[in-house]
């Protein structure tokens, strides 16, 4: 259907232009409203001294119904309109109590039009209507996949349904320079699209934004005004509470060791899920309600809202549901065409940018963040894994180890895995998923660190330092052949049998270096300069590698500058201008005899160690046993 893609707005003294991208004719136009006038609101009645500066400003007033966050009434307040939206926040805060002026008029139209960024419009009776038409086999497929949401939670589904109805629209095939932006990727033009119309943030904004709180705070207050309630300013958002310290999330003690076919399972999207299925909201948690007052946080003073759906708790479920149920099988799915591919994965993976934050801006973010709905999510997240926990360990099911969404179980078999997800589902209300199975998983004994073989051969290491990305070939190619020699691990012999390969391995890689049958290339650090070198090299006595190597490549008639990438190989120590220098430039060393051998086996054993130790696998030199050992 022809019409015109919403991209920007303005707003002047005149009024507000609205920018748009005409699909037929391949060129933008504007839509210009003189009528509207930037403002904010402020308490109802408003003082003496306060109808002397609007008459001042010769501002216009009027009053208005809100619906209060927290107590769910209405209240009057006065609407002070101004010409000039540049001095908005300054002069609201002139006024003893006020709202709302921190809103960008631009954007403040946008929301009270209803409009969405990067939707599609047609031009009519000196208006915008939206173009919210959806194939009638995409919409079936919508309204069975969230049968069960419309049912149980009206509010929830009609967001649902507000967001797929923008972001099925098409992307129009088009360059951002038409918008005032650089670029021509057509990935970044779905993306930038997309985030315009899940955060009703102007195109050009979104194309080069990367502020999550940013995105989350626009969709707050578009869905506040959509409701027509009162956007609350960050201290009433906070409901008196002080920043502090939040307990974070629970980690249990691994149970170390070694273990065969271990299956992990963790929740999926935890923290956006607690908020949607305790109704978590700034609102919600400890509400004025007396009959909520029972229905306590797990182990917090703080209780939840049993009677109003949380304005956060909807707004974040619904992104989570449609991210899970919708996009991300959209974006999987083979047998439909490129585009909409395109656009679903674009849509599933700004949903999760956004649904990753949504606890961490309660937490730290001016105007979004409230100690007591943090405290609660995380409150939440703990009893939900300590809950899982103990099911799992009722049923056999044999939790080892346990990190914030996530429990090892060893050895489970498959209906028992089923059991216990059903189980998380009834009681808890939230997703459980298998996320990875190992064939071999070794557990040390420090937590939130352990490695596991995927049972496609792959290593995943976590909490350890196995292999930096900086460390040279050599020993990058000898942690990959060791961890080839776990791929087919399946019970104890097959582990015994692999150690004794494992020692091979390095054994001869080590005898290997020693007989100079090691590549130079192999040798080779790569490492970026973090400093200009002439800001580190002219008066220092000690030099770090890196800079000992930027030395040697400026004499030999190299540029270089912070951010450059420079190779070396470390020697045997030797003088250089007087200083002791350990390395050379890749391309200065002369012969395999300059290699400190000794210090790349040392990061050698050092580096292999830290993973394979806690299998009981060392890689320590082994000394010639003399008479005095067995006396």
């Amino acid at each position: 259907m022809h019409g015109s893609f919403l991209i920007d707005a303005d707003a002047e003294q005149k009024g507000v232009t609205l920018h748009l991208y005409d699909t037929a004719n391949d060129r933008t136009s504007e839509f210009a409203d003189s009528s509207y006038k930037s403002y904010f609101l402020t308490r109802s009645p408003i003082s003496a001294e306060e109808e002397k500066l609007v008459k001042e400003l010769n501002a216009r007033t009027s009053m208005i119904e809100k619906v209060d966050l927290f107590t769910g009434k209405v209240r009057k307040v006065i609407k002070v309109e101004l010409d000039d939206p540049s001095n908005i926040e300054r002069t609201a805060e002139r006024f003893e109590q006020h709202w709302e002026a921190s809103v960008p008029p631009a954007l403040s139209y946008v929301y009270d039009r209803d409009l969405i960024f990067g939707g599609l419009y047609l031009m009519e009776d000196g208006g915008l209507k939206p173009v919210l038409d959806v194939p009638s086999d995409l919409m079936f497929g919508f309204e069975e996949r969230f049968a069960d949401v419309k049912r149980r939670d009206p509010s929830k589904y009609e967001l649902i349904l507000t967001y797929f109805k923008i972001c099925s629209q098409s992307v129009p095939e088009v360059s951002l320079r038409r918008f005032g932006v650089e670029g021509t990727d057509r990935t970044k033009v779905y993306r930038s699209f997309m985030l315009s119309r899940i955060t009703n943030l102007p195109l050009p904004f979104t194309y080069s934004s990367r502020h999550v709180s940013t995105w989350i705070r626009s969709m707050l207050h578009a869905y506040l005004r959509r409701k027509n309630i009162l956007i609350p300013r960050s201290r009433e958002l906070r409901r008196g509470g002080s920043k502090r310290r939040i307990q974070g999330a629970l980690t249990f003690q691994p149970k170390s060791g070694i273990y065969f076919n271990t299956v992990v399972v963790d929740f999926e999207s935890l923290y956006p899920s607690l908020i949607d299925a305790y109704n978590l909201s700034y609102e919600t948690v400890n509400c004025n309600h007396s009959e909520c007052v029972g229905n306590h946080v797990p182990d917090l003073a703080h209780h939840v809202c049993i009677q109003t759906r949380g304005v956060y708790s909807v707004l974040i479920g619904a992104l989570k549901d449609l991210r899970i149920r919708w996009f991300k099988p959209l974006s999987r799915d083979s047998s439909i065409p490129n585009g909409e591919r395109q656009l679903a994965e674009a849509a599933s993976d700004l949903l999760k940018l956004i649904l990753v934050s949504s606890y961490g801006v309660t937490v730290r973010i001016y105007g979004l963040a409230q100690p007591a709905l943090a405290e609660s999510i995380t409150a939440y997240g703990r009893h939900s894994l300590q809950e899982s926990w103990n099911m799992a360990a009722n049923a056999g099911l044999r939790p080892i180890y346990g990190d914030t969404d996530s429990l090892f179980l060893d050895n489970p078999a498959e209906e028992q895995v089923d059991w216990l997800m059903d189980a998380v589902k009834e009681k808890l209300r939230l997703d459980l998923a298998v996320d990875k199975r190992y064939s071999l998983c070794v557990l040390p004994r420090a937590m939130k660190a352990y490695f596991g073989i995927q049972m496609d051969g792959t290593p995943d290491v976590k909490g350890v330092v196995a292999i930096k990305s900086n460390s040279p070939p050599f020993i990058q190619n000898v942690f990959g052949s060791c961890v080839k020699e776990l791929k087919d691990v399946r019970n104890w012999a097959d582990f015994e049998a692999a150690k004794k390969r494992i020692r091979s391995v390095v054994d001869n890689a080590i005898v290997d270096l020693k007989a100079g049958r090691t590549p130079l290339e192999d040798l080779q650090y790569a490492v970026r300069l973090h400093f200009d070198p002439s800001e580190r090299t002219a008066e220092a006595a000690q030099l770090h590698q890196p800079y000992q190597s930027a030395v040697q490549l400026v004499d030999a008639g190299r540029r270089l500058g912070k951010g450059d990438i420079i190779s070396f190989i470390k020697v045997r120590p030797f003088i250089y201008h007087g200083r002791t220098f350990t390395v050379k430039p890749t391309g200065l060393v002369e012969s395999f005899r300059e290699v400190n051998t000794e210090d790349y086996i040392r990061n050698l054993r050092t580096a292999l160690g830290q993973t394979f130790k806690p299998m009981g696998i060392s890689f320590e030199e082994r000394k010639e046993a003399s008479l005095t050992d067995f006396m």
